[in-house]
């Protein structure tokens, strides 16, 4: 009887040791398998060469996420917060970033056509080697 009392509490303590861990891999999980993730806390998120297309991303917090080479295609990313991402190779075409915060964002060698960035704040962002057109962001000043 002993055993077993100490092997359920074993066993509690470790699911609930491992609990946390899973938890904060749950909006990567949840957007890789439904494509879908709205309002979703994916700072830091690594979707390094995930396939995204066609994802909803409204009002998620992806801050300092790495979606280098990542492919967004018809994502819908208004109202994200994508400050400090990492965007490098990422492709764009059409996808919607309307009032999200691209802030710092790395678009270094992105492929970025007919993407809606109405109402975005886009301050300081990389754009070395990008691929931009039929979009609201210039390459280069005055």
């Amino acid at each position: 009887m002993k055993f077993t009392t100490a092997a359920i509490l074993g066993l509690f303590a470790t699911l609930t040791l491992v609990n946390p861990v899973k938890a904060e891999s749950q909006p990567a999980e949840r957007l890789l398998n439904t494509g879908e993730c709205r309002g979703c806390d994916l700072s830091g998120a690594d979707l390094q060469n995930a396939h995204l297309i066609g994802v909803d991303l409204r009002d998620a917090n992806l801050e300092g996420a790495n979606l280098s080479g990542a492919n967004l295609e018809g994502a819908d990313l208004s109202g994200a917060d994508l400050e400090g991402a990492n965007l490098e190779s990422a492709f764009l075409t059409n996808a919607i970033l309307s009032q999200a915060d691209l802030d710092r964002v790395d678009l270094t060698a992105a492929t970025i056509h007919d993407a809606d960035v109405a109402g975005a704040s886009m301050n300081d962002l990389n754009l070395t080697n990008a691929q931009i057109s039929n979009t609201g962001i210039a390459v280069g000043g005055e």
